[in-house]
Parts: C-alpha cells; sequence; structure tokens
C-alpha cells in the first residue's frame, strides 16, 4: 500500500494534491505543531494579476501548540466570499468555484484541523480523488515519535510499504533509512504547467482555488496526473 501525509493547509496548490493523489491513504498531520507564517492559515490567490495572501486568522498563534490545538477567530463569510468574487468573477469556470470555497468557508468548526480536514475533503470530492485519509491523531502513540520514526511507525501499523513524500523533504528523508525498515521511499516531483489566467503572464504556485477557477475538471484530472517520482537509483 502507498501512503502518503502531510500536515493541513488551506487550500494548497497542485502540488499537495498531486501528492494525495498519488497515496493509497494519506495522513492528515493534524498534531504536528502548527507552524507560523506557512500554508496552515493562508494561501495566494490571484488579485489584479498578482499573488495576493488571502485566509483566516488565527487565535493565539504560537509554533509550541498542535494545529488541533489550535482555532481559527470568527470571520465574516461574505467578507471572505466578496475578495473571490471580485478576484475570479470572470473566470471561465467561476460558479464551480465559488460555489466551492461558499461551502468551504460556511462550515461552522473553527478548530483549524477540523476546518482544513473537512476543506481538503470538500476538494476532493470535487476533484473526485477517490485516496482515502484519516487523521495523524488517530494513530495512539504515534507523536512519541519523531520525524520519520513517526512515518515508520504508521507504515509499520497501516500496512504501507511505500512512502511518498513532497520533493522538499529529501533533505530530510533517506532512502537507505527507509528501506531498512521495510518501506520504499520516493518524492514526488510535480510538474506545474501554465495555463491561461485571463489576459496576465502566468503565475504558478497558487491556490487550487485558483487553478478550479481557470479549468474544467478533465483539465485539472490531468494535471493531478503531470507528476514524476524520484526514486533511489539500483
Amino acid at each position: 500500500m502507498i501512503i502518503a501525509g502531510n500536515q493541513p493547509y488551506f487550500l494548497p496548490y497542485i502540488g499537495f494534491w498531486q501528492l494525495l493523489n498519488a497515496a493509497d491513504l494519506f495522513l492528515i498531520g493534524d498534531n504536528y505543531n502548527f507552524i507560523k507564517h506557512g500554508w496552515i492559515q493562508r494561501n495566494r490567490i490571484l488579485v489584479c494579476g498578482k499573488p495576493f495572501f488571502w485566509g483566516l486568522e488565527v487565535k493565539h498563534m504560537s509554533s509550541f501548540k498542535k494545529i488541533n490545538e489550535t482555532e481559527f477567530t470568527d470571520f465574516n463569510v461574505s467578507q471572505k466570499l466578496d475578495t473571490i468574487y471580485y478576484a475570479y468573477c470572470r473566470a471561465p469556470q467561476f460558479n464551480a468555484g465559488f460555489a466551492l470555497i461558499e461551502k468551504i468557508l460556511n462550515y461552522p468548526e473553527r478548530n483549524v484541523a477540523e476546518f482544513l480536514f473537512h476543506s481538503i475533503k470538500a476538494v476532493c470530492q470535487y476533484l473526485e480523488i477517490n485516496t482515502k485519509f484519516i487523521k495523524s491523531s488517530e494513530i495512539e502513540g504515534n507523536d512519541n515519535y519523531r520525524r520519520e520514526y513517526r512515518i515508520f511507525d504508521f507504515c509499520q501499523r497501516l500496512g504501507g510499504d511505500t512512502y511518498i513524500n513532497a520533493v522538499g523533504g529529501q533533505d530530510l528523508y533517506h532512502f537507505d533509512d527507509f528501506e531498512k525498515h521495510g518501506v520504499t521511499l520516493k518524492f514526488i516531483r510535480p510538474n506545474i504547467r501554465p495555463y491561461k489566467q485571463f489576459h496576465n503572464e502566468f503565475v504558478p504556485g497558487l491556490s487550487i482555488l485558483d487553478v478550479i477557477m481557470f479549468n474544467s475538471l478533465d483539465a485539472i484530472k490531468n494535471m493531478l496526473e503531470d507528476c514524476s517520482f524520484i526514486e533511489k537509483q539500483k
């Protein structure tokens, strides 16, 4: 079984969804430390042809708290949606994208992990991604381990023989260490192909919401498969 995992992010870029799509089981790392000024509470959208940070405020933001110990502040859904409306109302897939973000923002839970877990499920349903996923906090005792030993533990318990990590993890994880624990390690390398964003020069790496606003579902499904894997050389 192929396992992958990541902390829950707020409407992350296409590479996150490529990683999720490539796995049989995806671990949502909800009991990992909150990362300040990262991608947990915000992402970038396109406003007037330029990337713009858009997201939610967090109560008592601290890197000493776990993600599932953190809460979003109450927010005005209409104001949040207004930003999306004015940014994307002329986009070809606006109606579908706006309905999706409405569904996500109207979710009443304010616990960061629960809110993001719901948003990930909602996007997966829209993109027709069938990967199963669970929260890392559901694996009792796993948070007693650190770094790659957490991965070894849940691969052993869940029957994972292959683990796929984001390409940025090459400095942290090593093929031989995983091999010693009976796990094949791979890194996913996203291929971010340009798509038309109004009449602007293409801005890569924006939120999946931007991808959804400008592309049909069939086109996005092709994007999800447009990646390669780095494996141990034989």
